[in-house]
């Protein structure tokens, strides 16, 4: 299982745009990926699960990959977070 932790910075938080984002990169590999805020860990297959957590700019959210494929997912989910994520 890998996991790391990313700020939020964009103003707007994890909104429907960059959920629909993140829910079509986790479909596209076998791992099982979530996201944890807190004590509440969700799976990335569901926009509500996602928007149900509020996350806001300042927010911490891990992000948990387990699979197959694991190595490459986690690497995806770390250019969004790093580099997609404020333009969206």
């Amino acid at each position: 299982m890998i996991s790391k932790d990313y700020v939020i910075y964009s103003a707007a938080g994890i909104h429907a745009r960059p959920a629909t984002a993140l829910i079509k990169l986790a479909k596209t590999y076998q791992s099982v990926i979530s996201l944890k805020k807190g004590d509440k860990t969700v799976r990335l297959n569901s926009m509500l699960n996602i928007l149900a957590m509020a996350t806001q700019a300042g927010d911490t959210l891990t992000v948990l990959v387990e699979g197959p494929d694991e190595t490459e997912a986690a690497a995806a989910i770390d250019t969004f977070f790093t580099e997609q994520l404020k333009n969206l």
